[in-house]
């Protein structure tokens, strides 16, 4: 009697979990709404309109959150605005979904050296041709930009001129 309950049991417990898994889409299956809101943020954001771009590719990420073309245009739209940092994090959560993703390694090494970290894009660079095998554009891109170095500052750019010593006046009697 025990052998028969305990085998309904796993039996229900077999239907369903394979009932669902078969309910769960794979994860190179992005939402078509997601893929559409994405695209819609590209044209807004090739004229020119940030704002809504951003409006647009958030609400992608919304719908779909494994959308990483999502993710690597905010990513880009950061970079474009000066914010190197946001980029970074924004490549990083593309690159969670697709560690093999060279755009998004190329951008998250251009972001890196804009902060100065080179080091760590010359490591997105080795990943790079590590991935390409042969020589490829995306390599190519950001080894130009780990060569230039990173930007320089206005702080930087100011000369600091040693003070320059000054002869006392002699009072007045």
């Amino acid at each position: 009697m025990r052998l028969t309950t305990l085998t309904a049991a796993a039996a229900l417990a077999l239907v369903s979990i394979s009932t669902s898994l078969s309910g769960q889409r794979p994860d190179d299956q992005i939402n078509p709404r997601s893929v559409d809101l994405v695209q819609q943020g590209e044209a807004a954001r090739a004229a020119g309109q940030l704002d809504r771009a951003i409006g647009l590719i958030e609400t992608a990420l919304t719908v779909d959150p494994r959308n990483r073309q999502g993710f690597i245009a905010l990513a880009e739209i950061a970079r474009a605005r000066g914010l190197p940092g946001q980029s970074i994090r924004l490549y990083r959560e593309a690159l969670a979904l697709e560690p093999t993703d060279l755009r998004a390694l190329r951008g998250q090494g251009e972001a890196l050296v804009s902060k100065g970290a080179v080091t760590r894009a010359q490591e997105n660079l080795a990943k790079i041709r590590k991935l390409c095998r042969t020589q490829c554009t995306d390599a190519t891109a950001l080894a130009a930009a780990i060569a230039k170095g990173p930007p320089v500052t206005a702080t930087a750019q100011q000369s600091v001129t040693p003070a320059q010593p000054t002869t006392p006046t002699p009072a007045k009697p």
